[in-house]
C-alpha cells in the first residue's frame, strides 16, 4: 500500500473528521483521525497490519505491545502476521501496565506498536514499560503519524502513512477554533 491508497482508504471510510477534537494528548485539533473506521473492516485491518508488520519483518521480534484499546487491533494482526505472540498494556489509575497475566520477559525482542501519534506520549510510556521490564525494543511502529514536530524515541520508528496535523495547547488555540463545539472521541484514558 502507497500513502496515496492509505489516504483514499482514510477518506472512503470516513476516518478523517473535520471539527474542533478534544485529542487523547490534551491538545486541540480540527481535525481527528477516527482508525476504527478503516479497522472495522477485516480485509482492510489485514491489509494495513500486513504492510506493518513488513517494515519490521526482518528486525528480529520476538513479541509485539500495544496500548489498549486504540492499539489492540493492529497489535493483533502486525503479530499474526510476523507470527507473534501479541500483548497489550492497560491503565490503571491513568498509567500503563500490563495485566491478564501478560509479561515481557527481560531481554525479550519487542516491536511496538501505535495507532495514531500526535505527541507520542503512549510511546513513550510503552517503552519506559518495556524498559521497567529489561525488555529489548527493537522498533515502533504506527498507523498515522499526525505529529508536525517528530519525537526522536531513540528507537528506530517507522510510520505507515504520515499526514501532519495541526494541533494547539488550550491556551494557543487559533479564535476560530473556540467558536466550534469540542468533540472527545474515543479517549485512552490518559491522565494530563
Amino acid at each position: 500500500m502507497n500513502t496515496e491508497q492509505i489516504i483514499k482508504k482514510l477518506e472512503d471510510t470516513g476516518a478523517i473528521l473535520e471539527g474542533h477534537f478534544l485529542l487523547t494528548s490534551g491538545k486541540h485539533s480540527n481535525k481527528y483521525i477516527e482508525k476504527f473506521r478503516v479497522l472495522e473492516n477485516p480485509e482492510t485491518l489485514d491489509l494495513v497490519c500486513g504492510e506493518m508488520a513488513r517494515l519490521f519483518e526482518d528486525k528480529g521480534a520476538e513479541i509485539v505491545l500495544s496500548a489498549a484499546i486504540g492499539g489492540i487491533l493492529l497489535c493483533g494482526g502486525v503479530g499474526r502476521h510476523l507470527g507473534l505472540r501479541h500483548i497489550f498494556a492497560e491503565r490503571i489509575d491513568g498509567q500503563l501496565c500490563l495485566r491478564r497475566g501478560f509479561d515481557l520477559p527481560k531481554g525479550i525482542k519487542v516491536l511496538i506498536v501505535e495507532d495514531i501519534v500526535t505527541t507520542g506520549g503512549s510511546i513513550v510510556e510503552l517503552i519506559d514499560l518495556c524498559n521497567d521490564h529489561e525488555a529489548e525494543i527493537i522498533g515502533i511502529c504506527s498507523l498515522v503519524d499526525r505529529s508536525l514536530k517528530k519525537t526522536d524515541f531513540k528507537h528506530e520508528y517507522k510510520s505507515l502513512l504520515e499526514l501532519p496535523i495541526e494541533s494547539w495547547d488550550e491556551q494557543d488555540m487559533p479564535d476560530w477554533l473556540k467558536e466550534i463545539p469540542i468533540t472527545s472521541p474515543g479517549r485512552s484514558g490518559k491522565k494530563k
